[in-house]
């Protein structure tokens, strides 16, 4: 490619304003010669420059046109609405002004005729236009447009709206815009990943459809046009084509999975329809392989984590973990099976669902429909001469007895309960129905977590204990005297919640002799705690405050995920 005059004329500029050297221009343009690529977009690859502060100010001056940082502006709803969404995305141009009769546009092309005359097309005003980053114009238009609005635009524009009642069946072959609904449910699943949900939240109700992303465990409502809610049977359909399940059945729930792929990441998408008043509510649960974590990056303590490496290299016992649904149980289960799966082991798993599939290692997936339940899952298994077994879940007396007894005949076995804390793991196996003696003497270890979410290390700041959260950590003023916590200011890092990411607390009930004893005379589970401590056991509250006490997270964090009662 031959250089520009003014591409040199810029090469020069950054030169003489110290922004590059003469060496890396001549680098830049070497390497321009073999992509083609324009001599700015070469030197961003190259990491020469930084597009915000270094370049576009640059290239401004050099155009005579103004620059403008759209993060930093709140652009009204009245403004967005002179520019259509459609025309938005497809000439990536962002409004943020209107005034005197004049639009002001932010483009990477500002001095671009075509651009100024297909918006001078729609919009009845003067166009002026000023120069922005192209990455920051897409994510200014994803934010005040919403995720796939051109499309939900571009739909608007094909399908004539009729007053049909909307509990109406429609035949998915007779949906004219299928191609662009697919599409639509495409950016909606690449955004939730790209944001770091695990979960998408289709809710419909009365006048509109709710879109939400759980991230970080909490949900929060994704940005998406209005008029969304035109395509809630459409969005269904798609979903339930992809996932292979009857589009026709409204009446009934219906679950069901498929894959896709972003990137080099292969996804596995759980999905669960039900229906409501107003249509079917869907939930697509997302699922990543590459998201097996190893025991390090859990969040243990070293002395939990010592524990748990000589647990799983038991030969025989059950290893319990408790917690409500969603505290991580599963991946922590995972991450034992990936440290004892050596190959020198037989490995079976039962599970409902298989959530991550694990190479050398047999998973049987549940399906009570045709008899296929945990506790005959169990009994086929004794059959394979295994070694470990996972069971998913213990929830009730047949399953925990076959465990149980799986555990007393050399097996090692992992399982989950549902309940608030590692003591009352006890107490449910013997409300189930199960003798304490067959407890006391399967039973290696139960294990309560949660997850708390970790603190933005780009807006963490000092922050003050308050009197409150001294007291709901059971601590004394001398207890936090000299610690320093810390809290997130909230940033477009963390989309601005103070929170990235998150990381287990736990609380290990070890069964030693002297707790064996409380199990076979039927203590209590708060007695059985209380002993816990005394002989040493960290609760979740008081895991929690070590990672407060690090700066890992906050005190409200580690309050809002335990909320239990703090042992003096």
């Amino acid at each position: 490619m031959v250089k520009t005059k003014s591409e040199l004329l810029i090469g020069q500029l950054l030169i003489e304003k110290r922004i590059i050297t003469k060496e890396q221009l001549d680098t830049a343009l070497k390497k321009q010669k073999e992509t083609g690529e324009l001599l700015g977009v070469t030197l961003l690859k190259l990491g020469f420059i930084d597009e915000e502060s270094m370049f576009l100010p640059v290239l401004a001056g050099q155009f005579g046109v103004g620059y403008c940082n759209i993060r930093e502006l709140n652009i009204s709803q009245e403004v967005i609405e002179k520019v259509p969404a459609k025309f938005a995305y497809y000439y990536k141009v962002m409004p943020i002004d209107f005034s005197d009769a004049t639009l002001t546009i932010a483009s990477s092309r500002p001095l671009d005729i075509d651009v100024l005359d297909g918006i001078g097309l729609v919009v009845q005003a003067k166009i002026k236009s000023v120069l922005a980053g192209e990455k920051d114009i897409l994510e200014a238009i994803r934010k005040y447009y919403g995720v796939g609005a051109e499309t939900i635009d571009q739909m608007m524009d094909n399908v004539e709206m009729t007053n049909e009642p909307e509990t109406t069946v429609k035949n998915i072959e007779e949906i004219d815009s299928e191609a662009s609904i697919g599409k639509f449910v495409n950016q909606l699943i690449l955004e939730a990943y790209k944001d770091r949900a695990t979960d998408i939240h289709i809710e419909p109700y009365e006048n509109e459809l709710a879109i939400r992303y759980r991230v970080d465990g909490i949900l929060y409502d994704a940005q998406v046009p209005a008029n969304i809610k035109h395509f809630k049977d459409s969005i269904n359909s798609r979903i339930k084509i992809m996932a292979n399940l009857n589009i026709a059945e409204k009446r009934l729930p219906q679950d069901g999975r498929f894959k896709v792929k972003v990137g080099d990441s292969d996804l596995d998408l759980r999905v669960s329809f039900l229906p409501t008043q107003f249509g079917e509510s869907v939930v697509l649960r997302i699922l990543s392989s590459s998201k097996l974590y190893d025991l390090l990056e859990l969040g243990l303590s070293s002395l939990d984590l010592k524990t748990l490496d000589e647990l799983i290299k038991k030969p025989h016992g059950i290893i319990f973990l408790t917690g409500p649904t969603g505290s991580g149980k599963t991946t922590t289960l995972y991450s034992c099976l990936a440290k004892v799966n050596m190959g020198d082991k037989k490995i079976i798993t039962i599970e409902d669902p298989i959530e991550y599939q694990l190479s050398g290692i047999t998973q049987v997936q549940i399906n009570p429909s045709i008899g296929l339940s945990f506790a005959a899952g169990l009994r086929s298994m004794l059959r394979h001469d295994p070694d470990i077994m996972m069971v998913g879940e213990v929830r009730d007396l047949e399953t925990a007895e076959i465990a149980i007894q799986v555990a007393l005949t050399g097996h090692l076995v992992f399982s989950t309960l549902h309940t608030n804390d590692a003591s009352s793991g006890v107490t449910r196996l013997i409300d189930m129905g199960v003798e304490p003696y067959l407890v006391s003497s399967s039973v290696e270890c139960f294990i309560a977590q949660r997850l708390v979410r970790l603190i933005c290390q780009k807006c963490k700041n000092p922050a003050k204990m308050t009197p409150e959260m001294i007291q709901d950590f059971g601590l004394r003023e001398d207890d936090v005297k000299g610690i320093t916590i810390y809290e997130g200011k909230g940033c477009e890092a963390c989309k601005f919640t103070g929170y990235h990411g998150r990381e287990g607390i736990y609380e290990f009930l070890l069964l030693n002799d002297e707790i064996r004893d409380m199990i076979l005379t039927r203590s209590p589970a708060n007695q059985i705690k209380n002993k816990a401590v005394s002989l040493g056991m960290r609760t979740l509250i008081q895991d929690g405050w070590e990672k407060v006490k690090k700066g890992i997270t906050t005190p409200s964090e580690v309050i809002r995920v335990t909320k239990e009662e703090v042992i003096a």
